[in-house]
């Protein structure tokens, strides 16, 4: 049950990823995956402690976790960032990427998401001298 994305796809969402985490200490993963059994937010929760957001120092992991042939997409961010922002904040990326994907732009929309949540990293978590990428790029696929 697990999707495969182009490699090139992959590239392009990995740079959006290192392009956003320039300015910033905060830490960006992106999810995909065919479907959700249950509630999206339950699942993406898991995903997010299962792969670590929780260890940044800051608590400024960001999780954009999307169930492309559910059409459903949420995002969570660590209690360090959300507490920042707030859920409209989170609502708000959400629909603009949903309307890319409404338009046929899968990967332009997670590149827009991805840009969205790095400006309010790098605003809340500018990059300082020293910082560490905290957690890998990759792309987590399931």
């Amino acid at each position: 049950m697990t999707i495969r994305l182009l490699k090139r796809d992959s590239t392009r969402i990995v740079e959006a990823i290192k392009k956003a985490e320039m300015k910033t200490s905060g830490e960006i993963k992106v999810h995909i995956q065919k479907t959700v059994e249950g509630e999206i937010m339950k699942e993406a929760v898991a995903k997010f402690n299962e792969l670590g957001m929780t260890a940044t120092a800051e608590r400024n992991g960001v999780l954009i976790f999307i169930a492309r042939d559910s059409r459903q997409l949420t995002i969570i961010g660590d209690e360090g960032i959300h507490g920042k922002v707030g859920s409209d904040f989170w609502n708000d990326a959400v629909a603009a990427m949903t309307q890319r994907f409404k338009n046929g732009d899968f990967i332009e929309g997670i590149e827009a998401g991805v840009a969205k949540v790095g400006v309010a990293l790098s605003k809340h978590f500018p990059r300082k001298e020293g910082d560490i990428n905290e957690l890998d790029d990759s792309v987590s696929v399931g």
